[in-house]
């Protein structure tokens, strides 16, 4: 596609966007009573307008019906989880036996490191990047103390080269190899958080199994931002949130992935809970857990209604495109922002997100040699919502479901005054 810097190039690429009137079922922020530009969704999504009347819907539930809740209703409670899989599932690229939603985000990778990650003498090492997410890397370090092992020794980051800010696949997939003889388990971010790179998933993945280890995802900044093969690429497990990309609030319910050759198989070792037990015994209220034969086995307490709702709401909107389509426009308008970004002479950055749009979702980090938060806090006072991080860098997110092409001129136009 061939860019330029004129504002009718952004009308008409926004004229010809089959999502267009996406935008207008989500809530924005105002700023001197207009919206902000929105780049912020790699933190938190916007409000869909129709999760009100959801929450409405299950508080009318609950003040009609009070415990028959669970069994009447529009969206009766006992199922809640089940109503978001068959979205989430094509969003993720799983089997719908494949995926759960549950808890929060490292909750659940404590949940499913207590599964999948099964040190001996031998082989108790973990593979991530360096520079990963805290909760993470606290997630990591705990889980190998609990284990006896020294985080130091048992925990391998993997560091860009001398002078780059991103990962090479060819560097990640050597180190596998070099360790393999030790080697339990690859965890690494589906994206990068900092650097907004997207990792080669499935090679990395087939690099691990090759390497006698499992291999684990964080999908936080890759679920609902760029195409995903979680079954095909033959990943062991994976974990999300839902409040950036698939805009489902503050706190929003958490979601996991377990290939169907564990979810599937009820010997797999996981925590038991009444939500995860057989439904065909659960009411029987008997000893013995017998685990659900699919991703649900992994649920520990009851449905969370009121977490779920916004997802749910959320879902609904993606149902009426596809993942497919979502990720087509993010590749288009990621590629126009960076195009326009690279006309810019008057504020000095470097994009260190991959040029390649296979290595990249919706989001440039920007890094700034210097006055990064003064800059930030000029894009905030201009009415551009952006996220700053340490050290100098400011992370730009157009999220294709609400962001179009004339957000991204108007940025552009904001910066050239800088």
């Amino acid at each position: 596609m061939i860019f330029n810097t004129n504002k009718e190039t952004a009308l008409k690429l926004d004229a010809a966007d089959e999502l267009r009137s996406l935008k207008t079922l989500f809530h924005f922020p105002q700023l001197d009573n207009k919206d902000v530009i929105y780049f912020c969704g790699n933190s938190l999504g916007l409000l869909p307008k129709n999760a009100k009347a959801a929450f409405d819907t299950e508080l009318e539930s609950w003040k009609e019906l009070a415990i028959a809740g669970y069994m009447a209703g529009k969206n009766p409670w006992l199922k809640y989880q089940e109503y978001v899989k068959p979205a989430l599932s094509k969003i993720v690229g799983a089997k719908e036996n494949e995926v759960t939603v549950m808890n929060a985000l490292t909750v659940n990778l404590h949940l499913m490191m207590m599964s999948f990650y099964k040190p001996t003498k031998q082989r108790f090492k973990i593979i991530m990047e360096a520079g990963a997410f805290p909760s993470d890397q606290y997630a990591v370090e705990t889980q190998v103390k609990h284990y006896g092992f020294d985080p130091d020794e048992a925990i391998i980051e993997i560091a860009p080269r001398n002078g780059e800010k991103t990962l090479h696949t060819s560097d990640i997939i050597e180190i596998i190899e070099k360790n393999k003889n030790e080697l339990a388990l690859v965890l690494l971010g589906g994206i990068n958080y900092y650097t907004g790179q997207f990792f080669d998933m499935s090679a990395i993945t087939k690099a691990t199994h090759d390497a006698g280890a499992l291999a684990g995802w964080d999908l936080a900044h890759a679920a609902g931002n760029v195409r995903l093969q979680l079954h095909e690429w033959n990943v062991d497990f994976a974990v999300w949130c839902s409040y950036k990309y698939l805009n489902s609030g503050p706190g929003a319910v958490g979601g996991c992935f377990v290939h169907e050759k564990f979810a599937n198989d009820q010997n797999t070792h996981r925590f038991g809970g009444w939500w995860g037990n057989d439904e065909k015994t659960r009411f029987k209220m008997e000893k013995g857990f017998i685990p659900k034969n699919d991703a649900s086995g992994w649920n520990i307490s009851t449905a969370q209604v009121f977490n779920t709702v916004a997802l749910k709401a959320s879902l609904e909107i993606f149902e009426k495109t596809s993942i497919e389509a979502i990720t087509t426009k993010s590749d288009q308008l990621t590629g126009y922002l960076e195009y326009l970004l690279s006309q810019i002479k008057n504020i000095s950055f470097d994009i260190i997100t991959p040029s390649n749009k296979a290595e990249r979702g919706a989001q440039l980090s920007l890094y700034f040699h210097e006055k990064g938060k003064d800059i930030h806090q000029r894009m905030i006072d201009s009415g551009i919502v952006v996220d700053y991080r340490e050290p100098g860098v400011i992370r730009v997110a157009p999220a294709p479901l609400y962001c179009s092409f004339e957000d991204v001129n108007r940025f552009y136009e904001i910066l050239l005054s800088f």
